[in-house]
């Protein structure tokens, strides 16, 4: 079967479901590790540790996992991911008890995934070419929303029949059967495939009108060509550019948004409009199944405008990050005013789903400006994500902490308004940003 299919969609596919499992994975440690602590009378304190350990391990090892996928190739990076953090699930036993075990293993599972999307990004700018760049790498990352929403709707059930150590066990198998059908079923692109992906590139920068015209893009494809991974990389140049800090910008702020919406749009739920999860059933689910929705859509209507040279690469991707943006930032300053299950779903929907919409903008502009270094800019790039995590979910806690002190619970409108301000402001300034900063040029 899988000798008539493109390897490259082949590629695409295993790369969706590595994010998929990913996240199949993060929401279920979150659920297991929970239960268990919960059950065994863990502090509040210990579980924050545990919890956010992950995050401190996934933000030391992005720059690493960019430099190890341009240096020895993605395709191994990646394997290595996912060989690691799936042993360790298989062999450390879920003891909320052992603390400094767990912290360990948590940040070790951190680390080995943090390598996970610079080597994504190597992998993807080898085999696709520009023209399906947009859908390529927005059918990847819509694998985070759509396992997000698979974990919250299984694992709660797995837990409840099974026990939170046999979701350690699912998970780990699951890690390893991909290993063994990644390692068996793709490769690094052969040299007589080279020629064929370069012309298309060509194509694509001809949409870019780079000075010069074609003779200078053939001859910056010879470069590539006789380029080899042992070139060093221009840190500085990376470091100097404007229009990869507006990238970085750009993911600083969809990260912030959304990791502050993941760990406590629950907590707005039962807390601020006195709903009950359970009673909300697979509604709670709607606002990652929109993500995984625009997530797609927006890389389709990026690759259309490109193929059909409606707009150039740099005016497509300023129009999607933009609009998904601005569109987001009015959602998530309007959803406290929203005091009904069904209009806190439909606004979160909307913010979540435009905030994915502009990642056909932000987050495949690394290969479009860099694509030989398109690991190593995803690392710096993804670094500032995290650590947008870590600063959200922190700051978000204090200022509950500060709102409940003062309304004396946290169901009053002006307990949640700030909350869900900070994000919505970020993304109307991070998007003027790019709007200024941005290019779909090859700057490298």
């Amino acid at each position: 079967m899988w000798t008539r299919f493109p390897k490259r969609y082949l590629i695409v596919i295993l790369t969706f479901i590595s994010t998929f499992i990913c996240y199949v994975e993060r929401v279920g440690f979150s659920i297991a590790y929970t239960a268990a602590a919960d059950a065994a009378g863990v502090s509040q304190s210990s579980k924050g540790t545990i919890l956010s350990t992950f995050y401190y391990g996934y933000a030391c090892s992005q720059v690493p996992g960019g430099w190890a996928a341009q240096r020895i190739g993605g395709r191994c990076v990646l394997l290595l991911s996912f060989v690691t953090w799936s042993l360790t699930y298989a062999f450390v036993p879920l003891d909320p008890n052992r603390v400094t075990m767990m912290v360990l293993a948590r940040f070790l599972v951190g680390v080995a995934q943090g390598f996970m999307f610079p080597s994504i990004h190597s992998v993807l700018a080898q085999w696709v070419p520009p023209h399906e760049r947009s859908r390529s790498v927005s059918l990847t990352t819509s694998g985070m929303y759509l396992g997000a929403a698979a974990g919250m709707l299984v694992v709660p059930s797995l837990v409840k029949l099974s026990s939170p150590q046999f979701v350690f066990l699912a998970e780990a198998t699951l890690g390893t059967i991909w290993s063994v059908v990644w390692l068996n079923y793709t490769s690094n692109p052969p040299q007589s495939e080279l020629p064929k992906a370069t012309t298309v590139t060509g194509f694509g920068e001809v949409l870019l009108l780079i000075k010069g015209g074609h003779e200078k893009i053939k001859g910056e494809e010879r470069n590539e060509r006789n380029c080899n991974r042992t070139e060093s990389i221009p840190w500085k140049i990376i470091f100097g550019s404007l229009p990869i800090w507006a990238i970085v910008v750009n993911n600083f702020t969809f990260h912030y948004a959304l990791y502050v919406m993941m760990n406590w749009l629950p907590t707005y739920f039962e807390q601020g409009l006195q709903l009950s999860l359970q009673d909300m059933g697979s509604y709670k689910m709607v606002p990652y199944l929109n993500m995984f929705i625009f997530s797609n859509i927006g890389g389709v209507i990026a690759d259309h405008l490109i193929t059909k040279r409606l707009l150039s690469v740099t005016a497509t991707r300023k129009l999607l990050n933009t609009s998904g943006f601005i569109v987001a930032s009015l959602a998530l300053i309007a959803l406290p005013i929203f005091r009904t299950s069904l209009g806190a779903v439909i606004c979160s929907s909307v913010a979540l789903g435009f905030l994915a919409l502009g990642r056909a903008g932000f987050a495949v502009n690394h290969m479009d400006i860099a694509p030989k270094y398109a690991g190593i800019v995803m690392g710096v790039s993804n670094t500032a994500g995290t650590l947008a995590g870590i600063i959200g979910v922190d700051l978000t806690g204090k200022l509950l902490e500060a709102a409940k002190f003062a309304h004396s619970d946290l169901s009053n409108l002006e307990s949640w308004r700030s909350v869900f301000m900070i994000p919505g402001v970020l993304c109307i300034f991070s998007s003027l940003g790019f709007l200024l900063f941005s290019t779909g040029e090859r700057i490298f």
